[in-house]
């Protein structure tokens, strides 16, 4: 049996802060990184490695999100609807200074209620005008349906999550409609009777949607996988429209391996990434310590007795693979976690 672990914001984003690492003991996780192989890679967000490693290509210079979520969040489109789809979900802006900075729905909570009073003026006010149509098909995952593949290229809303967006807005030769589209949502959502109620609960106004991951439907996705766990949603859908087995991620590695199940297994273990988006440095430590008792541990106690043939740890930037025998190389000298920060 082989095991991937993707694992995005294994490693802290600030590399000088090399002072989170202190007291944090983490002996598994240090010993199989340092019995590992080592291949870097481009960095790249959770969204892209995994439309990768399913063989999905980029379109139009965007990752197709839209549609392959479509399999979770309504399977009678993706079978009846061959138009262009786009993701546009719900944010909030907030203004610093000369940037604008972006907070995704980790940041905020929307009920139904709220995503259709919204989408219900979009769809009067901006949509009947540019010939397109919001679907808030879950509180915080909307979607606009286009006739035709709009000329603009985009960024995934997880590469703008926590950041200023001015670097992230659509290019392309219709980008000067999409800007337009986009400040008239803001102007729009300013003083929307829904925000105007979230303000006085004192929550974030949902202030603007971000456009992205705009595509038709891939003709084939396929992965070197056998069984895909994992607790989100896209590794969820790809994996429907892939025919894979799949299930929820279980609540720790003792529970997996119970299943014993051959084949080559992709365990997607993100609970890291937001608190690093977010910069929540206790959270992140916290979070790594549970995953440390609760999946490297007997993780790398199962690859020592071989009940696991290969175990591969897949970070935002780097592949470490570690086989059994790796285990015995006494001279491969463990490391602290800080000695891996400057690679990442």
């Amino acid at each position: 049996m082989n095991l991937n672990l993707l694992i995005p914001s294994l490693f802290w984003p600030d590399v000088s802060q090399p002072e989170i690492y202190s007291d944090l003991s983490m002996p598994s996780l240090e010993t199989l990184l340092a019995k590992s192989t080592s291949k870097q890679h481009a960095p790249q967000e959770m969204e892209i490695w995994l439309c990768k490693a399913f063989n999905i290509a980029q379109q139009q210079n965007s990752w197709p999100i839209a549609p392959i979520m479509l399999h979770v969040d309504n399977p009678d489109l993706v079978k009846t609807n061959k138009d262009f789809w786009m993701r546009a979900d719900p944010v909030h802006l907030r203004i610093e200074q000369n940037h604008i900075m972006l907070a995704d729905n980790q940041a905020f909570k929307i009920s139904k209620e709220e995503a259709e009073q919204i989408v219900q003026d979009l769809n009067h006010n901006i949509g009947t005008h540019y010939n397109f149509s919001f679907l808030p098909l879950h509180p915080d995952r909307w979607y606009i349906r286009l006739s035709k593949v709009p000329e603009i290229q985009t960024h995934t809303l997880s590469q703008v999550t926590c950041m200023n967006i001015n670097g992230f807005l659509p290019t392309g030769n219709e980008s000067i409609i999409w800007h337009k589209i986009f400040n008239e949502i803001q102007m729009l959502l300013y003083e929307h009777p829904v925000n105007q109620a979230r303000e006085s609960r004192g929550e974030l106004p949902i202030n603007s949607v971000w456009f992205w991951g705009g595509g038709n439907m891939p003709q084939l996705i396929q992965a070197p996988y056998t069984y895909i766990w994992s607790n989100h949603d896209l590794p969820r859908a790809l994996a429907t429209a892939s025919k894979l087995n799949h299930s929820k991620l279980p609540a720790h590695a003792d529970e997996w391996l119970q299943n014993g199940a051959a084949g080559n297994h992709l365990i997607v273990l993100d609970a890291l990434l937001e608190k690093a988006k977010y910069r929540n440095a206790y959270g992140w430590r916290e979070t790594l310590k549970g995953l440390e008792r609760d999946w490297f541990s007997p993780l790398y106690k199962a690859l020592r007795k071989g009940k696991i043939d290969q175990l591969t740890i897949t970070t935002s930037s780097q592949d470490f693979v570690i086989i059994r025998s790796n285990l015995w190389k006494f001279w491969l000298v463990t490391r602290p976690l800080s000695f891996y920060l400057v690679k990442h």
